[in-house]
């Protein structure tokens, strides 16, 4: 017996979302959008039409542009194909002023962004993007370019996960699905003093979304230096349903020898004094052991769910008395791809920082986070962004 695809013996359509190698083979009526510079609607039809490279710039930075580098000088992507015309590479990339926010993307509808690819000139941690689901006031997403593709530290190195790959050079990858119902803005705004060049795209679906597809969140934080005895919260204010996951960490230390003896605590509905879940130490959090090292040395790894993707200074020997150069830099993630941490009312997640030198010892280092997480809205206030100088790596 043949089956024909499209006559009638799939009891279910397909949306389209959820994409995986045993999904490949269904046919689905969702609808593939992408946006990027050469299609800043993402409309049907509309791809390659850019009649020159600076459509999306705003009249004082083009001003600006035109007095740094004269008429027909500008870079890579602007003007550069004004002898080939229309449909030949006209407008590859946005270019963002000092100061300035501009809109990547707005999309009507209902469906869910599958992917995003970026390369962005300057300091990432200066760049900050920010996500709106479906109207809503406030972003669901407010994070730093650099920590939200795990590459805090600056040091543009490799990640090899399934939600954030980062690939030569500097070419960052999410594959988190966010699901919207109604509509999707998302901005870049640039803290650096000079204009930053970004190459992006966002491919998307329009399609139905189920009625229990949560929203994708992304919170950025960061002390430093963390005060003695405290411990450091990776998200908190969190009311609502929804499940955790994922973790994004970086790790500044202040002195010499071990660093990773803290717990990470989850405290779930209602959870006062002590969490539900609690951990046994920073490297088991994150998959690691026996303090991330091999013969004396620090070992940066990468795997689909965890990873200690960034050791600055990794040929430095260390043992757990002292012997670790002080201001090493760690970045380390752990995504709760097969294993969220579920909540129904209210969500916090602390860690603590905690070294070792023949004993526990309290930490007060600089320690910066990005956490993941889905939930229905409305979802709480974040804290205020960092400032600039706030931003600066130490």
């Amino acid at each position: 017996m043949s089956i024909h695809p499209g006559k009638g013996n799939a009891v279910h359509s397909f949306d389209g979302l959820n994409m995986s190698l045993g999904s490949l083979p269904r046919l689905s009526h969702a609808k593939s959008r992408s946006i990027s510079p050469e299609n800043i609607t993402g409309q049907k039809g509309q791809g390659g039409k850019a009649t020159q490279g600076t459509r999306l710039l705003s009249d004082p930075l083009r001003r600006q542009l035109n007095h740094w580098y004269g008429d027909g000088s500008w870079p890579e992507g602007f003007d550069s194909a004004r002898e080939l015309g229309v449909g030949w590479k006209v407008s590859p990339s946005v270019m963002i002023g000092p100061g300035e926010t501009v809109d990547l993307a707005q999309i009507s509808g209902s469906g869910a962004i599958q992917h995003i690819w970026m390369c962005v000139s300057g300091p990432r941690q200066f760049n900050i993007l920010r996500m709106y689901w479906d109207d809503e006031e406030h972003p669901s997403v407010e994070c730093p370019l650099s920590h939200f593709f795990a590459s805090g530290w600056g040091n543009i190195g490799t990640v090899c996960s399934l939600p954030i790959c980062v690939n030569p050079n500097g070419a960052f990858n999410c594959y988190w699905p966010m699901p919207f119902q109604r509509s999707v803005k998302a901005t870049l705004e640039n803290l650096n003093n000079e204009p930053t060049q970004v190459f992006y795209q966002i491919d998307y679906a329009l399609t139905d979304v189920p009625d229990d597809a949560a929203y994708f969140h992304a919170q950025f934080r960061r002390v430093n230096p963390l005060p003695y005895k405290q411990v450091y919260t990776i998200l908190d204010g969190v009311k609502g349903r929804g499940h955790y996951v994922g973790t994004y960490l970086c790790w500044g230390t202040s002195l010499a020898g071990w660093w990773g003896e803290g717990e990470v605590k989850f405290y779930l509905d209602g959870d006062e004094e002590f969490p539900t879940i609690c951990g046994t130490g920073t490297e088991d959090y994150f998959c690691g052991g026996a303090g991330f090292g091999r013969d004396g040395r620090y070992v940066e790894f990468n795997t689909p769910y965890t990873g200690l993707s960034q050791v600055i200074n990794p040929y430095a020997r260390f043992d757990y008395y002292g012997t670790s150069p002080t201001k090493m830099r760690f970045g380390m993630y752990r995504w709760h791809v097969t294993d969220p941490v579920r909540f129904e009312q209210d969500f916090q997640m602390t860690i603590q920082a905690l070294g070792w030198q023949g004993k526990m010892l309290p930490l007060e280092d600089d320690i910066s986070s990005v956490a993941f997480w889905y939930q229905a809205e409305p979802h709480g206030l974040f804290p205020t962004l960092a400032d600039k100088e706030h931003l600066e790596i130490s």
